[in-house]
């Protein structure tokens, strides 16, 4: 009898245990927005730009899906009121990363995003478009928010044709950035050739680097700029304050940072996600900072090749185009079979990185160059998630 006691004892324990752990389970995902539909990934559908009549919003709603700095998505649609066929870019002023990016030399790369995504999509639906870049002078550097106010980035013309089918376009809703390990696969010859021929006028070069001595020395500079960059509390602030930590935050804002751009994704995501809701201790600045120094350690050591794209000069002219290389890059890449994530922490212009940038400039620049984009890439070990998109109607000026 002793025995059957006990033993209905420990049922009871282990049934109550095992209740707990159930009942806390369900907090967590239901924190973490677990039941919350994902209107911030609505843009990914293949259906969603054909959703709006104006062929001007459709090409932007194929240009939102560009990689973009911080995924801030710092883009502004002016259509011409005179002419359907004419739309023009501005850059968001209110979306300047401005501790990570003083000078908003990325920014003008995530606006150069866009329009290739643009130019793409334009030949895919029988729109191709001509682009004249800053149509009205370009920035005045010492107003420069109010510059980006009153003068567009880009005049986009839309012209009449053939469609033009290219797996280019398919590609495009493929996830610009993957943080997850590659196959340490030297790439092929024919692939550095594809990628390598991508710049080769308006003074914009793409040289790919897969040597054991370059792959060790540029892993070096990311890895000592991710050190530096997560020891500069108002960088880290900046970021940490654009992570979205559950479903709810996403659909709100729909732009920044959350766990997808990490790579997690399913009952993980949403675990994590409840962890940070209930415990926002766990996301403080030490633990950011040490989780990205770890994940960008291990993504060098899986790194077999990088990219580097550099413009002769460093104007807000070549700071757009290195942008719209670099997502002709990214789309090449994949359509090969490759991903691609920028390392570029090194090339950041903040005082505490000036040391660094200068020393991958000497070596890698020695002409006078600007290196505007260092990417490691490979082939993939796995898939990532796609992360959050605006709605294409919030970038349109009213």
């Amino acid at each position: 009898m002793k025995k059957r006691g006990v033993k209905k004892v420990m049922i009871i324990i282990f049934s109550s245990i095992a209740a707990l752990i159930l009942l806390a389970s369900t907090a967590l995902f239901l924190a973490g927005g677990l039941f919350q539909p994902q209107k911030y990934l609505q843009p990914w559908d293949k259906s969603y730009a054909k959703q709006h009549k104006d062929l001007r919003v459709q090409l932007a709603a194929y240009g939102l899906l560009a990689a973009n700095g911080h995924n801030m998505q710092p883009w502004i649609i002016k259509l011409d009121k005179n002419d359907p066929m004419v739309f023009y870019l501005f850059a968001d002023p209110s979306r300047m990363s401005d501790k990570a990016d003083p000078y908003a030399r990325q920014m003008m790369a995530t606006q150069g995003t866009f329009l290739d995504y643009v130019e793409v999509a334009g030949k895919e639906i029988g729109y191709p478009v001509k682009i004249s870049l800053f149509p009205d002078g370009s920035y005045d550097e010492q107003h420069l928010a109010q510059s980006m106010n009153t003068k567009p980035i880009a005049k986009v013309t839309l012209k009449k044709a053939n469609p033009q089918s290219s797996p280019l376009f398919n590609a495009i809703y493929v996830p610009d950035t993957n943080r997850e390990r590659y196959k340490l696969n030297k790439l092929t010859g024919q692939q550095i050739s594809t990628l390598e021929s991508l710049g080769t006028n308006e003074g914009l070069t793409t040289k790919i680097y897969q040597d054991t001595a370059n792959v060790q020395r540029l892993g070096d500079f990311a890895i000592k700029g991710a050190i530096i960059e997560s020891g500069v509390p108002r960088v880290m602030k900046e970021a940490d304050d654009i992570f979205r930590a559950n479903e709810y935050q996403k659909n709100k804002y729909r732009y920044g940072f959350s766990f997808e751009g990490q790579g997690t994704s399913g009952f993980q995501m949403y675990f994590m996600q409840g962890l940070i809701t209930i415990f926002p201790g766990l996301n403080s600045d030490k633990a950011a900072a040490d989780l990205m120094i770890k994940s960008t350690k291990t993504s060098i050591k899986y790194t077999p090749a990088y990219a580097m794209i550099s413009t002769q000069d460093n104007s807000r002219s070549s700071q757009v185009m290195s942008g719209m290389l670099y997502s002709r890059l990214t789309l090449t890449a994949h359509t090969l079979g490759l991903a691609v994530q920028p390392v570029s922490q090194a090339l950041e212009e903040y005082p505490e990185m000036n040391k660094l940038y200068r020393s991958i400039h000497k070596d890698y620049a020695p002409n006078g160059q600007t290196i505007q984009m260092l990417v490691r890439i490979g082939k993939p070990t796995k898939n990532v998630p796609q992360s959050m998109r605006r709605d294409v109607m919030d970038l349109v000026s009213k």
